[in-house]
């Protein structure tokens, strides 16, 4: 049997044994291991695996994982995150639309001290949606917002999602990190833009908060609320900041990050035993998910290599189907948006990256700019029905009130923006790339 069948074979085997509804690692593992037994006998696949595993063990910088995990949970188990949105309740509250637009500010920082779109999600719809219907805002609206706000976490540093295509495409973590930052800012920034624009056009959408609700605050009261909700950003700076001017590294500033938002916590009188202990126990299963996850795709990588899939899928793009290196790379998103629709962005990265990143590498194509790119259209892609992930974990936590359909329709317009965003960093790629080649000269 030729080498591209065999590739087309584990690809399609892949695909059906997903529908069993296994979990994902066990999926790819099992199809890896399996094909490398097949192809190279039993020393073969034992061989696979146990490569594979040194070379996870081996890889440094994965200690991150854990580390900005926890730090994530700390701060939304001990409810650090509501200081943030009183912070934009109160000072956003006069403009029309006011708290949606806080709300997208919220998640930006969520964003920076989590690394995962969940976490956004979880904190916007306990914290920010009951106080958005609460307040008449439109509820198709604001469960756009929350979904569209939660799916910076993939992007924006220290972003989890990055870490992995780092490992993958063998780019440093750093540079990924900065090229999100632009491509992050301008997505929120576009998202505000439209919610003010929406909002002057019909403000019924975000009716401002009662004056005299807001008389009630005083001057003090308001600066106290902002220092408290700007005390994560304060995080994210401490542990950022001396990683760009490079007195530390990767791993040591993730640990920095981790130690303080913990003080912090305990210095607010927020952090109980029993709360450190549920951050301990779902920082523990969240990390040992993305190692099995990481390790299965270094397995299924490696067995594609073998096979020289990748010259199988060249030939294809450039020789049998004729095609340029830009139509090539927006064939390759919108399949990433098809993936998307039943996968979630772990499971794209590690089907498809093994096949694409030498393709990007081949074009002449940044593999910074290219893992941007990819992030953007995976945001996209967490909310496109009908299986978009963000779409159901929204109606796991959205009040009865709002329905599947609502969810459906909140986030065209969201969809919309972010297709937009993507195309200026396509046609733009310095959007991406500025920011690194400024740290990393």
């Amino acid at each position: 049997m030729a080498y591209e069948m065999i590739a087309a074979l584990m690809f399609g085997s892949m695909l059906a044994v997903m529908l069993t509804g296994q979990r994902m690692f066990g999926v790819i593992g099992f199809v890896a291991v399996v094909a490398a037994i097949l192809l190279w006998g039993e020393r073969g696949g034992y061989d696979l695996a146990f490569a594979q595993s040194l070379k996870l063990m081996n890889w440094f910088p994965l200690m991150t994982l854990p580390m900005f995990i926890f730090m994530g949970y700390v701060l939304s188990e001990s409810r650090l995150a509501d200081d943030l949105y009183r912070m934009f309740h109160v000072w956003f509250g006069r403009t029309p639309g006011g708290l949606a637009m806080g709300t997208i500010g919220l998640m930006v920082l969520i964003s920076a001290m989590n690394g995962l779109s969940v976490a956004g999600m979880a904190i916007g719809a306990t914290i920010a949606l009951p106080e958005l219907l609460k307040r008449g805002y439109d509820k198709r609206m604001v469960t756009g917002v929350i979904q569209a706000g939660s799916s910076l976490g993939i992007l924006v540093p220290p972003s989890v999602v990055l870490v992995l295509y780092a490992m993958i495409a063998r780019q440093p973590v750093g540079q990924l990190w900065m090229a999100g930052v632009l491509p992050g800012l301008m997505l929120a920034a576009l998202f505000i833009l439209y919610i003010w624009l929406r909002c002057r056009l019909n403000p019924a959408l975000g009716p401002v908060i009662d004056p005299d609700e807001l008389a009630r605050v005083t001057k003090a009261e308001k600066y106290r609320l902002l220092l408290a909700g700007l005390m994560p950003l304060g995080i994210f700076a401490v542990m950022m900041v001396p990683f760009v001017l490079g007195y530390t590294r990767l791993v040591e500033s993730s640990v920095v990050g981790a130690l303080a938002a913990l003080l912090v916590s305990v210095l607010k009188r927020r952090m109980t035993w029993k709360i450190l202990e549920a951050c301990a126990r779902q920082t523990l299963a969240i990390s040992c998910m993305f190692l099995w996850i990481i390790l299965a795709a270094l397995a299924f990588g490696a067995v594609f290599d073998g096979l020289r899939a990748v010259d199988f899928v060249r030939e294809l793009f450039l020789d049998n189907l004729g095609l340029g290196r830009w139509e090539i790379l927006i064939l390759m998103q919108i399949s990433f948006i098809l993936m998307g629709t039943f996968l979630d962005d772990t499971a794209m990265l590690v089907i498809v990256a093994p096949l694409y990143v030498p393709i990007v590498r081949m074009l002449e194509f940044d593999l910074i700019w290219y893992g941007v790119l990819y992030t953007i259209t995976c945001q996209i892609a967490y909310m496109t029905p009908p299986f978009g992930y963000n779409l159901f974990l929204m109606r796991a936590m959205a009040p009865r009130e709002v329905s599947l359909i609502d969810i459906y329709r909140s986030i065209v317009p969201f969809v919309g923006v972010m297709i937009l965003g993507l195309a200026l960093v396509m046609a733009f790629p310095q959007i991406a790339l500025w920011l690194p080649g400024l740290m990393f000269p």
